[in-house]
């Protein structure tokens, strides 16, 4: 099934970024390991957990762990390809958050969810594994930054829903959301667009 596909997918971008952040920490190669396949595979623990799904897929089926692993140990051997650390981290980091809303309202979808589910859980399997990853590195979570980052999330999620309550093919609308969420956060960020923060602050110290 194309949702499996882009879950694989989906894992192995997020491990990457993961990943490649645990190398630009400069961590051992267990510390890279542990790092991406926590991003890999936590957005999809927490929607099962979300929808009931017990044990999660990922902790009860041995390919979502393995691909993580691979993808990290492949970081790791390979970073020095990546001219950019970082713009790769934010590249890897945009699809699978898109692949991850998308597949995230479609599993949330064929459990019996509602639209307002969907969305939600598609969300939270969006933006779960890169929060996870920044708080193991001590970064200030994408999320919480003033970055495009649960809003693209939310259209990738809610172009899933629609496409759904019209009668589109579930196919159809797994990339319809990709699209839509990836896209709108790789353009956000060639754009530099953000979110407003409040006016007139104090300095900081």
């Amino acid at each position: 099934m194309l949702v499996d596909v882009l879950g694989y997918v989906g894992i192995a971008a997020f491990a990457a970024s993961g990943a490649l952040i645990g190398v630009r920490k400069r961590l051992d190669l267990f510390g890279v390991c542990v790092v991406g396949i926590t991003t890999g595979v936590g957005g999809g623990i927490i929607r099962d957990l979300l929808l009931g799904i017990h044990p999660p897929t990922s902790l009860d089926r041995w390919p979502n762990l393995t691909v993580a692993l691979v993808t990290s140990l492949l970081v790791f051997v390979a970073h020095t390809v990546i001219d950019r650390v970082w713009k790769g981290v934010l590249l890897f980091d945009a699809f699978g958050m898109g692949l991850f809303a998308a597949t995230g309202a479609t599993i949330a979808l064929a459990n019996g969810g509602s639209s307002l589910a969907a969305c939600l859980i598609g969300v939270t399997t969006a933006v779960a594994g890169g929060v996870i990853r920044d708080v193991l590195v001590n970064e200030v979570p994408l999320l919480l930054r003033r970055d495009l980052y649960a809003v693209p999330a939310l259209l990738g999620s809610a172009a899933v829903a629609v496409t759904e309550a019209i009668g589109w093919s579930e196919n159809i609308g797994l990339v319809i959301g990709t699209v839509a969420a990836t896209g709108l956060r790789v353009l956000a960020l060639w754009r530099r667009w953000n979110l407003p923060i409040a006016r007139r602050l104090p300095a900081e110290d």
